[in-house]
């Protein structure tokens, strides 16, 4: 079976630059691109009417999308449907058959369209696949420039498999390299323990602790794709703002998921919450394997 790559539009500018990514993404990968709407939320610039209203126009309005992306890419099987429920619901239900799921986000401040405030919020936690957050003013030009795909990498070599496995894979179809970087603090003096102190004096101290972390992360990753160049950047400093001065260089940043729930409802971890909300290239939010 194939997975499509799907893509949630609302009518905004945000969510048609979702939908012209993941139409160059799905034919770069070879999967079809389905482009889907929700319309009991109500659609970007269609608040008011009634229900028959909105749901005629949100057909339309993805019929539409699903029409530019088709002329632009001839070869590139697409299909749309608009599908009768609630956004959060309907979003979820996407990510369990997708590869990746592409939604529109203003970038500084919420996640616009059907992703405002807390839908976004529960979408991003609780997706089933990637989610990749595009910008309105994104454009193809970075991914034909030779920027790299910028990756996080932090804990155990597993904690950032399913993270590092998408940024490999959407690297060797783009034909781009890859930068991993490990952002690390001096932990307390109390988060010590004998045998901790024992590895990082082997090591030589924690930098090149750090450095070896990364390897040994990035290790099975380099020989499943031998062709894509890896940079690894190991630094000191909070993971998100490292993360943050990579973009310069970057076509897309690849963060994994770490979901927290609070009275509040779910929420995503404060690395990926910092480069959603202010990173100007898409953002890739993996959950873990």
């Amino acid at each position: 079976m194939t997975h499509p790559i799907t893509v949630g539009v609302d009518g905004s500018p945000e969510s048609r630059a979702a939908a012209a990514w993941a139409a160059r993404e799905a034919v770069r990968r070879g999967v079809p691109l389905r482009v889907m709407s929700a319309w009991h939320w109500p659609p970007h610039g269609m608040v008011d009417g009634g229900g028959d209203q909105q749901a005629r126009w949100a057909r339309e309005m993805v019929r539409d999308v699903a029409r530019t992306v088709a002329d632009a890419h001839p070869e590139l099987p697409v299909t749309d449907e608009v599908v009768d429920g609630a956004a959060v619901e309907a979003l979820l239900g996407e990510t369990a058959g997708a590869r990746a799921l592409a939604l529109g986000s203003r970038g500084h401040g919420a996640v616009v369209g059907f992703l405002l405030g807390s839908v976004g919020q529960q979408v991003i936690a609780e997706a089933g696949c990637p989610v990749v957050l595009v910008r309105a003013d994104d454009r193809a030009a970075p991914e034909a420039a030779g920027r790299e795909i910028v990756v996080g990498q932090q804990g155990e070599p597993d904690d950032s498999a399913a993270a590092l496995e998408f940024a490999f894979e959407t690297a060797a179809a783009r034909g781009a390299g890859v930068r991993a970087v490990r952002a690390w603090n001096l932990p307390p003096v109390f988060a010590y323990s004998p045998g901790s102190l024992k590895l990082l004096d082997e090591a030589g101290g924690l930098e090149p602790y750090e450095t070896e972390a990364l390897a040994e992360a990035l290790r099975p990753w380099r020989e499943r794709f031998p062709d894509v160049p890896v940079t690894a950047h190991v630094e000191m400093g909070s993971a998100g703002q490292v993360l943050l001065a990579q973009t310069p260089r970057a076509q897309l940043i690849v963060v994994g998921r770490r979901a927290h729930r609070s009275a509040l409802g779910p929420r995503i971890g404060s690395v990926a919450h910092a480069v959603i909300h202010h990173a100007p290239c898409p953002v890739a939010v993996v959950p873990h394997a």
